[in-house]
């Protein structure tokens, strides 16, 4: 599959990708994607029937914790970080005439 990649390939993923690259990096870069490409083609021939996907190695479960509703009164400690306070609200300056 290494032979699909052309030079106009490498260029529009250059650009793509927002890259400047030299002449050898260019060469570089086709060779090392011909080198994914048949990689891609190898894992192809497994048989993974009987196989389940997976999204993960190992099992993951939910680490977060349960959220509950608290229905308390903040106010008082959030005014505390405002710069200015007025009747229990922020208080800003103007920023329409």
């Amino acid at each position: 599959m290494a032979n699909k990649i052309s030079d106009e390939t490498i260029e529009y993923v250059s650009i793509l990708s927002k890259l400047k690259l030299t002449d050898k990096e260019k060469k570089q870069a086709k060779k090392e994607i011909g080198n994914m490409l048949d990689y891609f083609d190898k894992l192809n021939e497994l048989d993974t029937t009987g196989v389940e996907p997976m999204s993960h190695v190992f099992p993951i479960n939910n680490v977060f914790r349960e959220d509950v509703i608290k229905n308390e009164d903040q106010r008082e400690d959030i005014l505390k970080n405002a710069p200015g306070v007025k009747d229990g609200m922020f208080k800003v300056p103007r920023t329409v005439e």
